[in-house]
């Protein structure tokens, strides 16, 4: 399938997907999400997908929303508010769930500049990693008098704790991809011109790994965002039970056993 806004191409069990509006830095608009919306839903149907990378065309990732508001007027009489609001609601939220949910690995490639909601679609990932010169910045509050979105209040405290994610978000500075790895933000930062192949290496790895397993480890390790610990005990527990009885379980003893690379079926 071909999309306005994105490129897809899949290869070896693998699915790239590149934000593709490099004049504008990929900026989200309603035609983007859409897109990247729709390829997702085909993406989780697709078995001969394992993994996926998403990354961006150009000299940056994403810029976060497109300011114009493109797509998202429906003739309704809205404020500006009213108008951010209903963007979120229908386009920009949707988003960020659809990303977190999906049921496979996700490897995000950050080329260039993450910024405002480009930030938070970067760390809807699993796996982020961002070429050296890529950084990260939040300007939501100093630039524009909003707070940061798509999903950064949430994930900013957790990745970074307190003092780090305030300062970030009220003085708007640039956080360069090295330090966002030291932080924790990220999970490593590389030569620019390793970046792809890196992502390519991690999105292989994945790809061979265990299906189900990795869905379930992504599900119990949000869980853990909102459970006490003797919720979180028990979640593990019934996931644990759940994959024991599968055929990866049974592979992953043998092979650890015969002293050989396990060969998962996700069955």
């Amino acid at each position: 399938m071909t999309y306005d806004n994105i490129i897809v191409e899949t290869h070896n069990g693998i699915a790239t997907l590149t934000l593709n509006r490099p004049g504008s830095l990929n900026s989200l608009n309603k035609g983007l999400i859409d897109d990247i919306r729709t390829a997702l839903r085909d993406l989780r149907k697709d078995d001969s997908v394992k993994s996926l990378i998403i990354t961006g065309a150009g000299r940056g990732f994403c810029a976060g929303a497109d300011l114009s508001n493109a797509g998202f007027n429906d003739g309704v009489q809205r404020s500006v508010g009213e108008g951010v609001a209903h963007s979120m609601e229908i386009g920009y939220n949707p988003l960020v769930r659809d990303l977190t949910s999906f049921p496979k690995p996700v490897v995000v490639a950050v080329n260039g500049v993450a910024a405002g909601g480009g930030v938070g679609l970067a760390l809807s990932g699993d796996i982020v990693i961002a070429a050296r010169t890529s950084y990260f910045v939040q300007v939501f509050t100093p630039r524009l008098g909003l707070v940061p979105d798509m999903g950064c209040t949430w994930l900013f405290p957790q990745l970074l704790g307190r003092a780090r994610s305030r300062a970030l978000a009220m003085l708007g500075d640039r956080l360069p991809a090295e330090k966002a790895a030291e932080w924790g933000l990220i999970w490593q930062a590389v030569h620019d011109d390793q970046l792809m192949t890196e992502a390519l290496l991690i999105a292989q790895r994945l790809a061979s790994g265990p299906a189900l397993a990795y869905r379930e480890l992504k599900r119990v390790l949000d869980d853990a965002a909102y459970n006490s610990l003797d919720e979180q005990l028990e979640n593990e527990r019934l996931t644990q039970r759940m994959l024991g009885d599968t055929e990866d379980f049974r592979e992953g003893v043998t092979a650890f056993l015969t002293k050989r690379e396990p060969q998962f079926k996700g069955k």
